[in-house]
């Protein structure tokens, strides 16, 4: 499998791998441009855009940008996150030039029809209702807003309802003139690809975009804080976070090596002290999730209103424990758990292509699977106990409640006995 990257004079990079014996390619463009990326009044305005992507262009009405991928068999979809907005497809091999034809007519050519735009400010609203009714996904949004307090990152994706309700075509075509420039996209694919015409179809349908200054966002800074929203619900959802690192710090892979022992899987430790041993959820876990500046280690479990208490005394207990106790054998198996993770999920090509995006937007370059592998060995006992020390002494923490939490714990004492 071979790795290359291709700049245009204008500055949009092109990286593709090719994967010997697939008869499928998956290509995309990621746009290094979602939600910290926005002004307060946009908030929400990057994942409107991304929804409009398949709602007509100049060239294509909605219909037909559907039958065309389909009638090929491919697929084609977006997401939006806080710092990067992905187009991208699965399609046969032979069928590559049509997938880039149609994701590039759709960054190039939006139609922002007015009654479209109606439609889809709808189906966003309804998005976002059904997010405030799911606990276990508006409770990360309310996590994310007490870490990084009044600052773009802490701010939700899909935006408060009434700054949905006043985006219009304006304000869309604002957003992709100031952020959607070729030095902040990235052409990835990975599969059945030829670099060459990869690179051929780039030029052709972004190499006429001139070059234009590259928009930064603000820093993340962590903060801390509370939040607790009482409601009769029959679980009380519990989520704490620790500011981590960076995905370009040295102890990123530390990092998630310590929270994979912790609480990420059925042989971690909050998972067979909290539920297995004491039977006091049914889910508990812990990650790590990393932004270009900062990151958080997130704790989270649904438990019922009388266990609540002592679930959050348990937890910090098992997390302040972990800091001198974590043995060698769960060491070793947390780096196993991530390589394999790593590994099984590289055999896609979906998830190369994505991988090979992520990495550029990161480093320009495309570090060798056997120059990563080398980092996540070189993480030893001694580095890990020193790194969790000091992440779990910092004095510093973000608390979301939710449910029948009204005699659930404060942050003050959480961090107090975190620091005992």
């Amino acid at each position: 499998m071979s790795v290359q990257i291709h700049t245009l004079a204008n500055g949009l990079r092109v990286v593709t791998e090719t994967m010997p014996g697939l008869q499928s390619a998956a290509l995309g463009i990621w746009v290094n441009a979602g939600g910290r990326h926005e002004r307060v009044e946009q908030n929400g305005i990057a994942h409107f855009l991304e929804h409009m992507a398949f709602k007509g262009t100049r060239r294509r009405s909605a219909l037909q940008i559907a039958e065309e991928i389909e009638d090929v068999g491919g697929y084609i979809n977006a997401y939006t996150s806080r710092e990067v907005t992905a187009y991208y497809a699965r399609v046969l091999k032979d069928d590559v030039p049509l997938a880039l034809d149609l994701i590039s007519d759709i960054l190039l050519n939006p139609a922002f029809d007015a009654r479209e735009i109606e439609v889809e400010r709808g189906v966003i609203l309804q998005e976002i209702g059904q997010s405030l009714d799911t606990p276990d996904d508006i409770i990360f949004d309310w996590l994310q807003e007490v870490a990084y307090p009044e600052q773009a990152l802490g701010r939700t994706i899909l935006g408060p309802a009434e700054r949905v309700r006043s985006f219009d075509r304006a304000n869309l075509e604002g957003f992709v003139a100031q952020h959607y420039g070729p030095g902040q996209m990235i052409l990835s694919a990975a599969g059945a690809v030829d670099h060459d015409e990869i690179v051929r179809l780039a030029e052709a349908a972004f190499g006429h975009l001139p070059a234009s200054p590259v928009s930064q966002a603000d820093p993340g800074r962590f903060r801390g804080g509370e939040r607790r929203e009482v409601k009769q619900l029959e679980q009380a959802h519990f989520t704490l976070a620790l500011e981590a690192p960076g995905y370009r710090s040295d102890n990123i892979y530390t990092a998630q090596i310590y929270a994979t022992a912790l609480g990420g899987g059925m042989s971690s430790r909050l998972f067979q002290e909290l539920r297995e041993r004491r039977g006091l959820c049914y889910t508990i876990y812990s990650q790590v999730g990393s932004y270009a500046d900062t990151g958080l280690m997130t704790i989270y479990a649904g438990t019922g209103e009388e266990d609540l208490a002592g679930l959050a005394d348990l937890t910090i207990e098992e997390v302040r424990r972990s800091v001198d106790s974590l043995s060698q054998a769960e060491i070793d198996r947390a780096r196993a758990q991530m390589k394999a993770g790593m590994l099984m999920g590289l055999e896609s090509p979906s998830a190369r292509a994505e991988r090979l995006a992520r990495l550029v937007a990161i480093w320009n370059r495309v570090p060798p699977l056997e120059e990563t592998i080398a980092r996540i060995d070189a993480v030893d006992a001694a580095g890990l106990r020193d790194f969790a020390g000091q992440m779990v002494g910092s004095g510093q923490a973000a608390l979301a409640l939710y449910g029948p939490v009204a005699g659930g714990p404060s942050l003050g004492r959480l961090v107090e006995r975190l620091a005992a």
